[in-house]
This record gives C-alpha cells, structure tokens and sequence, in this order.
C-alpha cells in the first residue's frame, strides 16, 4: 500500500514539473516579446539572451505614439470590429431562428447552403470577395472591411442547435397570448441565450479584431487601416526595428487580452461551443 502510494507522488510530482516545464516554454516567447519592448534598439542585436533589460527604456512605445497613425488604427479596428459583431450576432440569431421555428419554401435548402458554406475556408474567397468590393466602391471604407466578415455560419449553427432545444410549450403558450414572430424571437427565443450570445459575441469580437488577411487587402491608405495592419508601417529606412515593430504589437494586442482577462469564463464557453460544432 505504501508502495503504491510513493508511486503515486512520484507520478504526480513528475506530472507537475512537466506542465510547469511546458507553461514556461509557452510563456517565454510572451516575456521575450514584452522584455524586447524596454529594449534600446542597439540591445536588441547583441549576442546572448539578455533577459532582463540593462536599462530599461519606453522609447519605442513613445516612438509607436508620435510617429505612427496608431490612434486611426485604433479607432478602424474598435469601429469595425464593434460592427461585425452586432451585425453577425444579429444577422445570425434571426437566420437560426427562422430555420428552426420557421416553415417556409426553401427551408432545407438554406440550412444546407448554411452548413456547406461552413465547411469553406473564407481565403478561399479572397479574390471573389475584393472584385466585389472593389466592384461596390468600398475598397479603403470600413464598410469594406466590415460586408466580408459578416459571413459566420459557425454561429448560425450554434443559434440554430440552442433554438431547437427550446421547449415547444414556450412558444405554443406566447402564441396563445398573441405574440407574432418579431415578439416570440425577442421576447422569449433571445432571452433565453443571452449566455450563448454573450460568448459569441467576445469570441466573434476577438476574431474581427485580429483580423488580419482581408484587412491588409482591402485598405491601402495609412488613415484606414486596422491596428493589426497598421503594425505594417512601423518601419525607418534604415531597416528592421525589432523592438519597435513588437512595441507596436503589444499595443495591438492589449484590448484583446484586457477584454479576454476581464470575460475569459465567456470565451472559454465559445471556445468550447465552437470545437464542438466541429467535432
């Protein structure tokens, strides 16, 4: 019995330093990025791992500041990202909604082109997506940024699956009380996901703030441009400045990672929610 229990320790204190090992090689490149940050630039090409700054410096947050557009970015990407995800959240709860409460001509059929359009990977719309923009006179517009991105149907899916399992006497009895469909979808259908449309939300929020791809194509001017492509322009003729470019990127970053501190139990459910519906 004793033997059994040393083996026990032994295997969870073995266990322990392998996650501890494994959460530092995780958070390291993290520190390495935030330490290049207070770096001088002539200390960031030195030999050696120098990993706590010899004189540590703001400089290349106050460089990012004065000599960037990072205020725009920053006001592109909070309008922009805002946007999408009111829209989507709008746009897919009432799509989920009528597929499942819903009988009318075409029914399957949109829940097919639904679940189809799920298993295409968007870059593989890039080009259709930027002719049809360029097409709408959209292109360097946030509305360009914006009308691309409005396509999730993970999240009809997931609207779809919480409104099948509503009970049907809910609808029956508001019915009977003389409710039409506008009042039963946000009268009784939405307030009973408030929770689900809470962590599709921050997720779909998080993701169209990280956008990056559809973004960098479809703005070119400085004013425009999402901070995540705006990490882009951070640059000097002289060549690569590392702890500039990374000051910038802790800056682009630090919304997503506030908000992701502040409702991580909510991402966590949309994380999980999203795995899985692809499972």
């Amino acid at each position: 019995m004793t033997i059994g229990i040393s083996r026990f320790r032994i295997t969870a204190v073995g266990l322990t330093i392998f996650t501890l090992a494994c959460a530092v090689c995780w958070a390291f490149p993290l520190y390495w990025l935030a330490v290049t940050t207070l770096k001088h630039e002539y200390d960031t090409v030195k030999p050696g791992l120098n990993l706590i700054p010899s004189d540590p410096t703001l400089d290349s947050y106050i460089f990012v500041i004065e000599h960037t557009k990072i205020a725009y970015w920053y006001v592109n990407s909070f309008v922009t990202a805002t946007t999408i995800t009111v829209l989507a959240i709008v746009i897919s709860a009432t799509c989920a909604y009528a597929i499942s409460q819903l009988k009318f001509p075409g029914r399957k059929l949109l829940w097919g082109l639904v679940l189809a359009s799920f298993m295409v990977p968007l870059t593989s719309l890039i080009i259709t997506h930027f002719i049809l923009m360029n097409d709408f006179g959209l292109i360097n517009h946030w509305g360009g940024i914006i009308l691309p991105q409005l396509i999730t149907p993970v999240t009809v899916i997931v609207y779809k699956q919480f409104f099948d399992g509503i009970p049907k006497e809910y609808r029956e009895a508001a019915v009977i009380d003389g409710a039409g469909e506008f009042q039963l979808f946000y009268r009784v259908y939405m307030p009973m996901t408030w929770g689900v449309t809470t962590a599709l939300a921050i997720i779909t929020f998080i993701g169209a703030w990280d956008a990056f791809l559809w973004p960098f194509l479809a703005q070119t001017s400085d004013e425009m441009m999402t901070v995540t492509v705006g990490i882009t322009q951070v640059h000097e003729a002289f060549g690569v400045q590392y702890a500039r470019n990374l000051a910038v990127a802790v800056m682009a970053a630090a919304p997503v990672v506030v908000a992701y501190l502040v409702f991580q139990r909510r991402v966590t459910d949309a994380i999980a929610i999203s795995v899985g519906i692809k499972g």
